[in-house]
């Protein structure tokens, strides 16, 4: 890979291509970003090589793009590079929903949506910008890569390897499948953790619950901190999935409920011994 064009250089983007930087595998990273400001950051930190604004220079000699923003940007980030591809370059994203990416990546792409390879990186953190980006953010994190029929195995075999050097182990899925288990395991506990706080924050006394919260309500709500905006485009665009999978948890509750006001100290019992023990085992396969 001689050119790597990022378009959004915050936590995500920017910690591949220091990912990339730390391994010695590229020679060029373009910026592309909604803001000068966070260009300028980036720059200053050693992200990027370059920033630039005009699409057609930034994509210039580029053998990848990376789309590295909010999902909902990724349409109108798909329309502005169609006119500048070629069929050398490689489009990919890093998007924590898929069927809507590979939905619009057709749409807009059409004939040269083989270039084009869905991915999700399972990293981050609650904090974004080019300062927070790290080198070592990947290292041994999976990535989904999301492959359709018409995927070039070339794109696929670039990507894939592109992930790879950063320290990333990467596997394949269908992006219907793909949806289906973020929904319950990423973004399930996102929107659980917002709205405890939401609702937390909105009481009179939130000053004095707030004052008495501890590591237990700290841990719980933590990706409570994570990027509004990108949040608001997950929600949205895994809309079907999640909302089953609030249904579930709706169900799981309305146990709950039901447990507590027949004051079923045995149930309860059960329910949290199920609950620890699955979660105890998960803690222990993340650790080998």
């Amino acid at each position: 890979m001689n050119k790597l064009v990022i378009f959004g250089v915050g936590l995500i983007g920017g910690s591949v291509a220091l990912a990339l930087k730390k391994a010695g595998h590229h020679s060029h990273i373009t910026g592309i970003g909604r803001t000068q400001s966070s260009l300028d950051e980036a720059l200053k930190l050693g992200i990027i090589d370059h920033a630039e604004s005009d699409i057609g220079r930034a994509l210039d000699s580029a053998d990848v793009i990376l789309i590295a923003a909010p999902v909902a940007q990724t349409a109108s980030i798909l329309q502005s590079i169609k006119p500048h591809l070629t069929s050398r370059m490689v489009i990919t994203d890093a998007g924590s929903t898929k069927c809507d990416v590979l939905d619009n990546a057709k749409q807009v792409l059409g004939e040269q949506f083989s270039q084009f390879v869905g991915g999700h990186p399972i990293a981050g953190a609650e904090k974004s910008g080019a300062s927070a980006a790290t080198q070592d953010l990947y290292v041994s994190k999976n990535v989904i890569l999301t492959p359709c029929l018409e995927t070039s195995s070339e794109a696929l075999q670039t990507v894939q390897q592109m992930w790879q050097n950063c320290g990333a182990v990467v596997s394949q899925m269908p992006a219907e499948k793909h949806d289906g288990i973020f929904a319950a395991v990423s973004h399930l506990p996102h929107l659980l953790a917002f709205a405890l706080v939401d609702d937390i924050a909105s009481r009179p006394n939130a000053a004095q619950l707030f004052s008495f919260a501890a590591s237990g309500f700290r841990d719980f709500t933590r990706i409570a901190g994570s990027h509004p905006e990108m949040w608001r485009d997950i929600s949205i665009a895994n809309k079907t999935a999640l909302l089953s999978e609030l249904e579930a948890f709706q169900t799981e509750l309305n146990m709950l409920k039901q447990l507590l006001e027949n004051e079923d100290s045995a149930g309860l019992e059960a329910l949290f011994e199920r609950a620890s023990h699955a979660r105890n085992q998960w803690a222990k396969t993340k650790l080998q």
